[in-house]
């Protein structure tokens, strides 16, 4: 590797070191279902978005609960001397895609069938720490 791209590469890993993510791939819950409750943390500071998830009555908001909690993780791992209080992690993006869509049939009258598309989606959060010029 040459230095100009260590350089670049030390600089991208230094950049990167404030963020963490985390990834749900194939949850067997449709995007729609799943938008509704990834809207209301989006944004948000990272305790608040826990106690915002722990309480909602939403299936989904399990999920992504555990999946937060796996981002915070994902951040301690790289901020091994940082602590997450006084860091001021919040969920900077949350991205709900589409995946993979199993198609059932159901038997319908008069000979016919009637397709059932399962639905399920991934889920992305990336946690983003709060500059001090910052002020949310």
């Amino acid at each position: 590797m040459g230095v100009r791209k260590r350089n670049t590469a030390d600089a991208r890993k230094e950049a990167n070191k404030s963020l963490a993510f985390a990834k749900l791939n194939n949850c067997p819950t449709s995007p729609r279902k799943m938008r509704l409750v990834a809207d209301l943390v989006r944004g948000q500071k990272v305790e608040k978005a826990l106690s915002i998830l722990r309480f909602s009555s939403k299936e989904a908001s399990r999920k992504l609960e555990k999946l937060l909690l796996s981002a915070i993780n994902n951040w301690e791992q790289k901020n091994s001397e940082g602590n997450v209080a006084e860091a001021g992690l919040f969920v900077k993006e949350i991205k709900v895609d589409g995946g993979v869509m199993l198609k059932r049939l159901r038997p319908a009258p008069q000979g016919r069938a009637h397709r059932i598309r399962k639905r399920s989606n991934h889920v992305t959060i990336v946690l983003g720490q709060v500059d001090n010029t910052q002020s949310n």
